[in-house]
C-alpha cells in the first residue's frame, strides 16, 4: 500500500529541528515534502559530525524523503517561485518568525489567495497574543520557560536542562498531528486551514498532563507537581554490577515485590495496599528498593522481574542500543548508502502500516539538489534556470 499521505505535497519553510522533525514524519508518512533552503542552508547541515561540510548527520536524520530546492526569498524571483510552489501544494509550513514572513508576504492571506484550499501551519516560539510574541526562541530557552527545568531542582541539587531537544521535538510532533487533523477536515469541507503552533505552549500543556496536579481544582486541591515522580528516591537503581530500573506499580506489583526481597511486614502494611496513602508516601519504598537493588545483578533482576509480572529494565547507553535484542530483532536500525555520504545507519520509521510504499524513504537531500527538476516542472528552461542561478536566486551542488 502506498504510505498514508502519498500524493500529498508539502512546502517546506522550517530549519534546524522544530519543524524539519514535524516534516521529515509527514514524508515517513508519503507526502512528498520539498525544502526550501536559503542560499547558506539548513544551519543543521554545518554541524558535526559530518563526512562532508553540508551534510551533517543531525540534518541527514531530520531531513530524510525530502527534495531540496535553494529560493533567495530576498529577492522577488525567489519569492515568485515560491508562490508556484505554494499554488500546487497542499501544505506549507513555516517557521519564519511573524513580521519576517509578513514582510515576505508569507501570510495566510496571501497564500491562501494562491491555493484556497491550502493547509497553512505557522510555527512560533511564543503564542502571538502574549508579550513574548516576538522573542527569539531555542530549545534551551523553551525548556526553561516551560518549568521541566526547574524539576529536576526538585530531585537533585539544581536544575538541568532534558539532555534531548526535547521543545523541538515535542513542538513537533504537535506540528504533525495538527496537520494530520487538518487533512482530515479538508476532506470533509474542502476547506484550507489557518494553523499556528507555538513551541512553548506545546512543552507546557505535554508536562502539564501530570503536573497539573492540585492545581486542576478551583480552588486549589494542592500544589502543582505529580507527587510519585518528584519523590526522593525515584531513580535507577545500582545492582551488583550495573543500574537498573525496577518499578512496581500497581499495589498487587509492590506486594509481590516487597515479599520476594524479605520485606513482607510492608507487603502486609495498610499504608501499602491503600494506592492513595501509598502515593505519599512512596519515597520509603523507593528507598526500600534502592537497599535490595545491591543484592543481586541485573541480569538477575530483569529475571526476577519478568517471573513477578514487573516492569523492569536494565539501563542502556546509548552505545548499547545499537546491539540491543529487542531493537535488533524489529529492526529499529537499518543501513543504507547516502549517495553522496556513503554507507550510513538510521532509525526505522516505527508506525507500522502507514509509511512510505517501498518502506525506505529516499536519503536526505544535498542543499539544492532537486532545484533543477523542480524549476523545470514549474516551467522554467535551462537559460532560464542558469540566469536564476546567475543571479543567486538558487543555487545547486
Amino acid at each position: 500500500m502506498p504510505g498514508a499521505l502519498a500524493g500529498y505535497r508539502v512546502v517546506d519553510l522550517t530549519s534546524v529541528l522544530f519543524g524539519p522533525y514535524a516534516t521529515r514524519i509527514l514524508a515517513d508518512y508519503g507526502a512528498e515534502v520539498i525544502k526550501v533552503e536559503p542560499p547558506s542552508g539548513d544551519l543543521t547541515r554545518w554541524l558535526e559530525p559530518f563526512r562532508s561540510p553540508g551534510m551533517g548527520a543531525m540534518f541527514i536524520a531530520a531531513n530524510r524523503g525530502k527534495r531540496s530546492i535553494v529560493l533567495d526569498l530576498k529577492q522577488a524571483e525567489g519569492r515568485e517561485i515560491l508562490r508556484e510552489l505554494v499554488a500546487s501544494a497542499d501544505i506549507l509550513v513555516h517557521s519564519i518568525r511573524p513580521k519576517a514572513a509578513a514582510r515576505l508576504g508569507i501570510t495566510f492571506d496571501a497564500m491562501r489567495a494562491l491555493r484556497p484550499d491550502l493547509i497553512y501551519c505557522e510555527l512560533t516560539g511564543y503564542g502571538q497574543e502574549g508579550p513574548w510574541a516576538d522573542l527569539p526562541a531555542y530549545d534551551d530557552t523553551v525548556q526553561a520557560a516551560s518549568g521541566i527545568v526547574a524539576l529536576e531542582a526538585e530531585v537533585s541539587e539544581a536544575p538541568h536542562y532534558v539532555p534531548t531537544t526535547m521543545a523541538d521535538k515535542v513542538g513537533s510532533l504537535y506540528v504533525v498531528h495538527a496537520i494530520l487533523a487538518a487533512c482530515l477536515a479538508r476532506g470533509r469541507d474542502g476547506e484550507g486551514r489557518y494553523l499556528r503552533v507555538p513551541m512553548l505552549e506545546c512543552l507546557v500543556d505535554f508536562l502539564m498532563v501530570e503536573h497539573l496536579a492540585g492545581r486542576a481544582f478551583e480552588p486549589p486541591e494542592g500544589e502543582a507537581g505529580y507527587a510519585r515522580v518528584l519523590a526522593g528516591g525515584r531513580r535507577p537503581y545500582r545492582a551488583r554490577d550495573g543500574w537498573v530500573a525496577i518499578l512496581p506499580y500497581a499495589t498487587a506489583q509492590w506486594q509481590r515485590f516487597l515479599r520476594e526481597i524479605g520485606r513482607a511486614d510492608l507487603a502486609e502494611a495498610e499504608w501499602v495496599r491503600d494506592p492513595s496513602a501509598r502515593s505519599g508516601r512512596i519515597g520509603e519504598l523507593y528507598e526500600a528498593v534502592a537497599e535490595a537493588a545491591v543484592e543481586r545483578s541485573v541480569a538477575e533482576w530483569v529475571e526476577l522481574a519478568a517471573r513477578l509480572d514487573l516492569p523492569a529494565m536494565p539501563v542502556a547507553k546509548l552505545a548499547d542500543l545499537f546491539s540491543h535484542p529487542h531493537l535488533d530483532a524489529v529492526g529499529s536500525f537499518r543501513g543504507f548508502r547516502h549517495p553522496s555520504e556513503g554507507p550510513m545507519r538510521e532509525v526505522r520509521f516505527p508506525v507500522e502500516g502507514t509509511a512510505t510504499e517501498e518502506g525506505v524513504p529516499r536519503p536526505a537531500p544535498r542543499l539544492g539538489e532537486d532545484g533543477r527538476a523542480i524549476l523545470e516542472a514549474l516551467g522554467r528552461d535551462a537559460a532560464a534556470i542558469e540566469r536564476l542561478a546567475a543571479a543567486g536566486v538558487t543555487r545547486f551542488p
